[in-house]
């Protein structure tokens, strides 16, 4: 005779309790959320709120017009701010414009520069004349070493590297952003300078930002030394503070309306944001 075998109530029991376990498991940590949640809502704001340092209030301009606090390099009144290496400024100024005399050489500012924010329009000749390299070349070089590449690049092919806004044989734009000749372009740069230690080593390379006619074309890009037509790019140390230059690359490549705003060094612009404090209960929010 054969009998049915009981069922294993102690399975059943531990699978009850496994069971009532996880339910209550998943009750406290939803009520743990809800706990958070609610004390958030229910705590005081202003604990996140820094309100020191404040911002210190700066016009921007408008079309064609620099912010307040920028240092005009050129507003089609006069070189004063430029020179050559042996002596004043010689290119052409007229209508406003100054323009590349060829031959007479590069211009360099007065006042040197680390940190900045720079701002060029440019424009390349509207008869074109010449083909890859020799059409409408020039260039703007930070601390007078570090090339953004001015070229007409509408319709003529040239080494990428080479083209206008690159940096120059180090970094290709991320687009072609050229307008026709004859048109008025514009370069707005972030540049910050490379740090060096007590003995010449590179402690942080440079590295640059630009907009071609708005578009973004370098996006933050290392720089691995000074422009250079032949060979690798290679940094050798030098002061904080350099002209910037405009080369003459005996094309008559016009510029105007320039201008320049010196950034906070990275030591400042790193410094751990104050501590959150409520400094009035007035404050709205």
């Amino acid at each position: 005779m054969k009998y049915a075998r009981a069922p294993n109530r102690s399975w059943a029991v531990a699978g009850q309790v496994g069971l009532w376990a996880a339910i209550i498991l998943t009750l406290a940590i939803g009520t743990a959320v809800t706990a958070s949640a609610t004390a958030q809502q229910e705590g005081d704001p202003a604990l996140t709120e820094v309100w020191d340092p404040e911002p210190r209030t700066v016009d921007p301009g408008g079309a064609g017009v620099p912010p307040a606090d920028a240092i005009i390099l050129f507003d089609g009144t006069g070189l004063d701010a430029w020179r050559h290496a042996d002596g004043d400024a010689a290119w052409e100024v007229h209508d406003g414009v100054m323009t590349v005399a060829p031959g007479a050489g590069n211009l360099y500012t007065r006042q040197g520069f680390g940190d900045v924010q720079l701002h060029v329009e440019w424009r390349t000749p509207d008869v074109i004349e010449g083909e890859g390299q020799g059409r409408g070349n020039s260039g703007v070089f930070l601390m007078n070493r570090y090339e953004v590449q001015v070229l007409d690049s509408f319709n003529n092919r040239t080494y990428s590297n080479g083209q206008a806004a690159s940096i120059y044989k180090q970094h290709i734009p991320q687009v072609n952003a050229s307008r026709a000749p004859g048109q008025w372009q514009t370069y707005d740069i972030l540049f910050e300078a490379p740090r060096f230690g007590a003995a010449g080593e590179v402690e942080s390379p440079a590295t640059m930002t630009v907009l071609h006619n708005g578009v973004l074309v370098q996006h933050h890009v290392t720089l691995r030394g000074s422009s250079v037509f032949v060979g690798e790019p290679a940094y050798e140390p030098h002061s904080a503070r350099e002209p910037i230059q405009l080369q003459d690359h005996r094309n008559p490549v016009s510029f105007r309306n320039i201008w320049v705003r010196e950034l906070p060094s990275r030591a400042d612009a790193n410094q751990p944001t104050t501590t959150p404090r409520r400094t009035s209960a007035a404050r709205s929010r």
